[in-house]
């Protein structure tokens, strides 16, 4: 390469990072324009108003970094684990038993969720949202197989009644 074309790329180099110093650089963590159109730095901290999907609380690790990835995401590998047992039970024909451990590993899960700071991927949403929504599905669920025939250890006879009432008329 000819001595001047070296120079010439040296002199596009300094204008181009001049330019680049008035704005953020690639290396800089830039966002989505803001309402002038000038990309805005962007922090660790949550924006006062939310125009994008942000990471759910408690959704980092919850292990140290340097730990192996099982260990960083064991409330989910838990609960994964559980919810597996849980249906190899059903498959073996102990259905009760293993629905009984699919709707306990999601209560588990909400329990997790609320107690601990970190779980990692157990994390999807908010934690209110998480936590209401397995505490919801895995009471439903124990309370499916509680109810679940024949000889249910459970009989809710509102139900018994509506069912009734819904095929007769």
């Amino acid at each position: 390469m000819p001595a001047e074309d070296t120079h010439e790329t040296h002199e596009a180099r300094e204008t181009r990072d001049d330019r680049d110093s008035a704005e953020p650089t690639v290396r800089d963590a830039i966002s989505a324009p803001d309402a002038e159109g000038h990309p805005k730095r962007v922090t660790r901290r949550f924006p006062l108003f939310t125009r994008d999907t942000a990471r759910p609380e408690g959704g980092g690790r919850a292990a140290s970094g340097d730990a192996p990835a099982p260990a960083r995401q064991w409330p989910m590998i838990a609960v994964t684990a559980l919810v597996a047992l849980g249906l190899l039970l059903t498959a073996f024909d102990l259905f009760r038993l293993g629905t009984l451990m699919v709707g306990s590993a999601l209560l588990a899960g909400a329990a997790l969720r609320w107690v601990l700071p970190g779980v990692g991927m157990l994390a999807v949403r908010s934690r209110f949202t998480d936590i209401v929504t397995y505490g919801v599905l895995g009471a439903a669920i124990v309370l499916l197989a509680l109810m679940a025939q024949p000889k249910p250890l459970l009989e809710i006879p509102v139900l018994k009644d509506t069912l009734h009432f819904t095929l007769t008329h």
